[in-house]
């Protein structure tokens, strides 16, 4: 709960906070209240989500996606009764999220493979480049996770004997070109690497790309060497097929089954299927009236409560040797427009075609369905369905689920998030202080509390970001020698760093000051109050610039508060 308090113990709680000065200077900066309010951090006492995705499921059911918002490329590995799936995160920081699940269904965050700073450095890297496409897998008592990291040092691996972490440091591998790896251990003793490469020969169009395999050394971590090209194009190379990627090899018996998307991982997003009777191949792809195995791009535009661009899949085995799929979609609002990024969903497969079979063709991915095994619900805030949930910064450290741009810098201190308003802001392309958290429903509201005394050029409050250049703002600011709250918005980078001014209005603030944004599909309200009444500042406010079809790109809206000071 936060309570008032006065200037001077404001500034000694910052100062402590900080970590950095004697009492002496403690003792100094308190008589120079003014100044040290101005220059100081923002300060956030909590931060309240809440998200409406329809009624509570029946019982012995699951809500598709299982994991709302943005989760990415989903991989995912049994151990014993125990299911671990990770997550693409580009450069959003800590990244590459590890979830735990009992029963496929209900997922806690145990973890984060890249939390330490010295692990990756997403410094200059564009919000989708950084970690494409993790795939984990577990073999003789060690997790493994390879992975790409783009334009921040390519293929890697990096291990840990509990998937809670902590996870080592990437071993790269620079002799393996391309993106999407994926490891594969055999029966008798051996490991495979296979990605997406480009094709011998090179490229003979655009997104023409390959499938590749290579031994891989789990003991040393590293490439044996001899790659071979399994898959050139796709299914059928003669006719264009764009972007096969996100590889996985299973067995069954004597026959390996190599799963991989094709189609770009828009509207035209699939997951096709071959099989060889050899690791090394020839890897033969299932015929056209099985491949696709899983795609939504045959059904009707316009259909109510539509699931888009599925693929990207993994399978699981359970342990009555049942398989189950995860794979990515999306839910758009209207026409192609999602501002929540691509999600992750669950069904069966179906073998009786001597195929691994996820949707049936012309099928619809079910919003509601038959749940795998017996439910085991978690502890923690669901990741799906309808929920609400606060966060109130009282503990030593954010939870899990909270990210920033790049490893940018906040700190906790005497039950707040403290923001320093830096000199790189969210649309500088740099390490704003901006803390976010997914949003991970269409019709979803945020609202926070921040204690902050602008200086000239000076903000602080609530923003929704798809990326540096696409963004909502509502925030406390200060310019032309008033205090404003002020509503922005950027569409592109031609749009001022800040956006552009939709609606301001003078305040006068002793106290704190409340923000709150209303997510509607495309629309969003942003709303502010100084004492106990909100004012909606800037209704209706068009919001599809926070979409992947306008904003581009391969991540979501995150949400959370943020700080940033004047140029």
């Amino acid at each position: 709960m936060s309570r008032p308090i006065s200037t001077t113990a404001r500034i000694v709680r910052i100062v402590l906070a900080a970590g950095r000065y004697s009492a002496m200077a403690i003792g100094a900066l308190a008589l120079v209240t003014g100044a040290a309010q101005a220059a100081g951090p923002a300060r956030f006492a909590w931060v309240s989500y809440s998200g409406s995705d329809g009624a509570t499921v029946p019982a012995g059911s699951y809500r598709n996606p299982i994991l709302a918002g943005y989760h990415p490329d989903p991989s995912i590995v049994r151990v014993g009764a125990d299911y671990y799936l990770v997550n693409s995160t580009f450069s959003w920081f800590p990244g590459i999220p590890v979830f735990h699940s009992r029963d496929l269904v209900h997922w806690r965050q145990i973890g984060n493979a890249i939390d330490r700073p010295g692990q990756l450095d997403f410094t200059g890297r564009a919000m989708s480049e950084g970690v494409f496409a993790p795939a984990i897998n577990y073999h003789a008592g060690r997790f493994f996770i390879v992975n790409t990291c783009v334009k921040c040092g390519g293929n890697f691996v990096i291990t840990a004997t509990n998937p809670a972490g902590p996870w080592s440091d990437p071993v790269f591998l620079p002799s393996v070109e391309g993106i999407d790896p994926s490891l594969y251990f055999d029966t008798d003793g051996k490991a495979w690497l296979v990605n997406n490469r480009a094709p011998v020969g090179g490229s003979k169009y655009d997104g023409h790309r390959s499938l590749w395999i290579e031994q891989f050394d789990p003991v040393a971590l590293r490439m044996l060497g001899h790659p071979r090209m399994i898959v050139d194009g796709g299914v059928d190379l003669a006719a264009k097929p764009v972007w096969i990627e996100g590889p996985h090899i299973y067995r069954i018996e004597d026959t390996y089954y190599l799963l991989a998307a094709e189609g770009d991982t828009g509207v035209n997003h699939s997951e096709v299927v071959f099989r060889a009777k050899s690791v090394e191949g020839p890897y033969v792809p299932a015929p056209r009236d099985i491949n696709p195995v899983l795609t939504q791009r045959d059904q009707p535009v316009g259909r109510p409560n539509p699931v888009s661009a599925t693929g990207h899949a993994d399978l699981v085995q359970l342990p009555d040797g049942r398989w189950w799929a995860v794979f990515l979609g999306t839910r758009p609002y209207a026409q192609d427009y999602y501002n929540i990024g691509r999600e992750t969903f669950l069904l069966p497969v179906d073998w009786s075609s001597g195929w691994p079979v996820i949707l049936p063709k012309g099928q619809g991915v079910p919003r509601v369905a038959r749940a795998p095994l017996p439910s085991m619900p978690t502890s923690s805030t669901p990741l799906t369905g309808s929920y609400s949930v606060r966060t109130d910064f009282t503990g030593p450290q954010l939870g899990r689920e909270w990210m920033t741009m790049r490893g940018a810098p906040y700190r906790l201190g005497g039950g707040e998030l403290l923001l320093d308003p830096l000199a790189d802001g969210i649309g500088d392309f740099g390490k704003p202080a901006f803390v976010a958290r997914r949003q991970e429903h269409a019709v979803a509201r945020v609202s926070t509390e921040v204690r902050f005394t602008p200086g000239e050029g000076e903000m602080a409050g609530l923003a929704a970001v798809q990326n540096d250049a696409y963004f909502l703002t509502i925030a406390l600011t200060r310019h032309d020698g008033k205090t404003f709250v002020r509503v922005a918005r950027r569409a592109g980078k031609d749009d001022p760093r800040t956006g552009v001014t939709v609606a301001e209005r003078a305040v006068a603030v002793s106290g704190p000051v409340r923000f709150r944004i209303s997510a509607n599909g495309g629309r969003y309200d942003l709303a502010y109050a100084v004492g106990k009444d909100w004012v909606t500042l800037a209704p209706g406010v068009d919001a599809t610039n926070l979409s992947t079809d306008k904003a581009g790109g391969f991540v979501g809206t995150m949400i959370g508060p943020f700080a940033q000071g004047a140029r």
